[in-house]
């Protein structure tokens, strides 16, 4: 694998196979190659294939063989070959029995083979949210890109690429329920709303159960944002008067005082600190 190339992503896998002149992003077509020899990208941002659909391609190769060539890397100073574009069909070439397969060899870094898997699934529409915001993190994290360069790598806004990051910060059970496609990426958006993780899983099991649209689940996370404010702004308002209640009983007696709620009424605490104060108190109290 050698030196990252800049040809971005938005030129899509027409241009994986295009002869350039020597040097970086050099590719040769193979005809009859060894099956065997190519390992899965390591970098590959698909994390689930549909079995049948799988099936299907296997059963198509059978009958016509692959038509477009897989694109593969040869890893350098080794003899070790890893698949770029083309996951389905390598697997589904092994399902149908295929020993040799054409493709294109192509001189890739591991960003290339980052990039162009996730545009080849992106064009396909093969990812689902999830598996698009985590290859997005990990071409941040490990290739220290920005949102707008992946942004324009990718062919999205800088919004849309920030949006679905943010789509990794969801609790598990939300994010399983988004692969499983029982969530929208449009429902998860409006649930990144709230900001605690057990508000956001209660939202959405609500959600779930009443297989709200989009538009409902915005309303939903308004209503559970505005009763939340109602209640911070309750307790501030019961705070504050607590608050001139010890005042005014510290002034009186003079002497420190202390409400405390508890969770079925309360107490008063005053504070003396000798006997002197202590009968001193007493008496003010008891006048």
């Amino acid at each position: 694998m050698t030196k990252k190339n800049s040809k971005p992503l938005g030129q899509g896998l027409a241009a994986l196979i295009q002869e350039e002149g020597g040097g970086v992003g050099e590719s040769s077509y193979q005809e009859n190659f060894d099956i065997k020899k190519i390992e899965p990208n390591p970098y590959q941002p698909r994390m689930r294939i549909n079995q049948e659909e799988l099936m299907e391609i296997a059963n198509s190769i059978r009958e016509k063989g692959i038509i477009q060539p897989l694109i593969i890397t040869k890893e350098d100073n080794s003899e070790k070959y890893y698949l770029i574009a083309g996951e389905r069909r390598w697997k589904a070439a092994h399902l149908a029995g295929l020993k040799r397969i054409p493709v294109v060899i192509k001189d890739s870094s591991p960003q290339d083979m980052l990039e162009l898997a996730l545009i080849e699934n992106i064009q396909r529409e093969d990812l689902n949210p999830l598996e698009e915001a985590t290859a997005f993190k990990q071409l941040q994290d490990e290739f220290s890109m920005t949102h707008g360069d992946i942004s324009k790598k990718a062919g999205l806004s800088r919004v849309a690429v920030t949006n679905k990051i943010r789509l990794l910060s969801l609790p598990e059970d939300v994010k399983e329920a988004v692969i499983s496609e029982d969530l929208s990426e449009g429902h998860v958006r409006a649930l990144l709303g709230l900001k605690e993780q057990d508000s956001i899983s209660s939202a959405a099991n609500i959600v779930l159960k009443r297989k709200l649209s989009v538009r409902d689940t915005e309303k939903l996370v308004r209503r559970i944002t505005y009763a939340k404010d109602e209640n911070i702004k309750e307790t501030q308002q019961v705070t504050k008067q607590i608050e001139n209640w010890e005042e005014r009983i510290s002034k009186n007696l003079g002497f420190p005082s202390k409400i405390q709620k508890l969770n079925e009424g309360g107490k008063i605490v005053i504070k003396f600190n000798n006997d002197p104060e202590l009968r001193e108190l007493m008496e003010r109290l008891t006048r």
